[in-house]
């Protein structure tokens, strides 16, 4: 019974097992989980989440936590919202508009990203204090940035170009589903295929090992929190162009989520374990357990509380996952 149990919780499936079991349960209860509308609305409500979960997962493989994610994500939001809103926008009306939006967005990404990166390895500061700062001067720099620009909460009136990015599609694909494919393959090979990713697991598993063996330890975990600020930055190109606005709190409530996506699929919060498709496979099971449960008509709070205790679980099953691998390896 122990084999069988300890053979479950390291097996790169179980997640997909419980995606499974939950749905089953849950028909009975509510027959729309298992509609082709259902599905629909499943994968285009996990786009985001996925891209800020491959995001994280880069700084969880080196063993560290980007907290600042959300906040990255609303300030961007609102700078950009800024730029090309047609009220009053800095480049209203022009042509240009929309590219330098854009522009800034993946600027602020990958500024933030590696500041966060620098203070961690050039300071030596925990990456959980550099990212709560930074989360907490984003959120109030949003909130200040929009006060001055706009007269409500919010920065609206964006160009229709820019809409279409996270509502238009080609032959029936969204834009949003493309440009989550061409990064999770990216990341996938990035993490699978070079030297980049062979270092951040090294520096994961241990980077005093890792920096005697050659690898340059400070540079990659720099860059670990430089492609988290980046994909931080396109899934908030996705959340502003589906909202049609820019707001100072957008993806507010979507942190422990996607710490908790990445997790539940296998990546160690401990460090040098990770993979995208597990990634992927964790992002879909909380999403479908997130849709089912509104299915059932539950109150918001109820929905939290249960994903909450889920996420738990998860961070559970990943200490012993990590004493059983320990144990293996010994």
């Amino acid at each position: 019974m122990w084999r069988f149990l300890r053979r479950l919780l390291t097996s790169e499936y179980l997640v997909l097992l419980l995606t499974a079991l939950y749905v089953l349960c849950l028909w009975p209860f509510a027959p729309e989980i298992v509609s082709a509308q259902t599905a629909l609305e499943v994968i285009m409500a996990m786009l985001p989440l996925l891209l800020l979960a491959i995001g994280q997962t880069f700084v969880l493989i080196v063993a560290g936590i980007d907290l600042s994610i959300t906040s990255t994500m609303a300030f961007s939001s609102v700078v950009a919202a800024a730029l090309m809103t047609g009220d009053g926008g800095y480049l209203a009306g022009n042509a240009l508009a929309v590219p330098v939006a854009l522009i800034a967005f993946l600027l602020i990404g990958l500024a933030v990203g590696c500041a966060n990166g620098l203070c961690v390895v050039r300071l030596g500061m925990p990456s959980f204090m550099v990212t709560l700062v930074a989360q907490t001067f984003l959120s109030g720099a949003a909130i200040w940035f929009t006060s001055l620009h706009s007269t409500s909460v919010s920065i609206g009136d964006l160009p229709a170009a820019f809409s279409v990015i996270g509502r238009g599609g080609i032959a029936g694909i969204p834009y949003a589903l493309l440009l989550c494919l061409v990064v999770a393959f990216a990341a996938h090979w990035l993490l699978g295929r070079t030297t980049l990713g062979r270092w951040l697991y090294a520096v994961g598993n241990n980077p005093r090992a890792a920096t005697v063996s050659g690898v340059p330890t400070g540079r990659v975990i720099i860059i670990a929190f430089v492609l988290s600020g980046f994909c931080a930055a396109l899934a908030s190109i996705v959340y502003t162009s589906r909202l049609e606005t820019g707001t100072p709190v957008l993806g507010q409530r979507v942190l422990l989520d996607v710490i908790g996506a990445a997790v539940i699929g296998g990546v160690s919060l401990f460090g040098g374990r990770g993979k995208i498709s597990w990634v992927i496979l964790g992002v879909l099971f909380l999403s479908v357990v997130d849709k089912g449960l509104q299915l059932l008509g539950l109150s918001q709070s109820i929905v939290f509380a249960v994903k909450g205790g889920v996420i738990l679980l998860a961070a559970i099953i990943d200490a012993l996952r990590s004493r059983i691998l320990v144990r293996v390896a010994a």
